[in-house]
């Protein structure tokens, strides 16, 4: 993966339905940052979200590739910061606090 830091784009993230077992995609504004895909919302309410935690291999596609990763809840608030500032430049919904999800692709 290119390192392209601070690169906003369209991302499907697949997780495993933590209820059903079977995989279920999204699609999501993601943000590349330090060789990692970051994935954020407002709330911790959303199927992706939950899955993610709950079974933490998840898959993440764009640009015509598949990857394998481990997601995390991110804890640093500098970095949950940070990435919510990559992913709305210039926006007053930068500043909203959010919770960000951190996917450290496999080699």
């Amino acid at each position: 993966m290119e390192n392209k830091n601070g690169q906003t784009f369209t991302a499907k993230l697949t997780t495993v339905g933590r209820k059903s077992g079977m995989e279920h995609s999204v699609l999501l504004k993601a943000v590349r940052y330090n060789n990692k895909i970051y994935f954020s919302r407002h709330y911790p309410d959303s199927d992706w979200f939950k899955n993610a935690l709950k079974n933490s291999e998840v898959k993440v596609s764009y640009e015509n590739m598949d990857f394998k990763g481990i997601a995390s809840i991110v804890k640093d608030e500098k970095l949950a910061k940070k990435i919510s500032e990559l992913k709305y430049p210039n926006q007053e919904r930068a500043n909203e606090k959010r919770v960000v999800l951190e996917i450290k692709l496999s080699e």
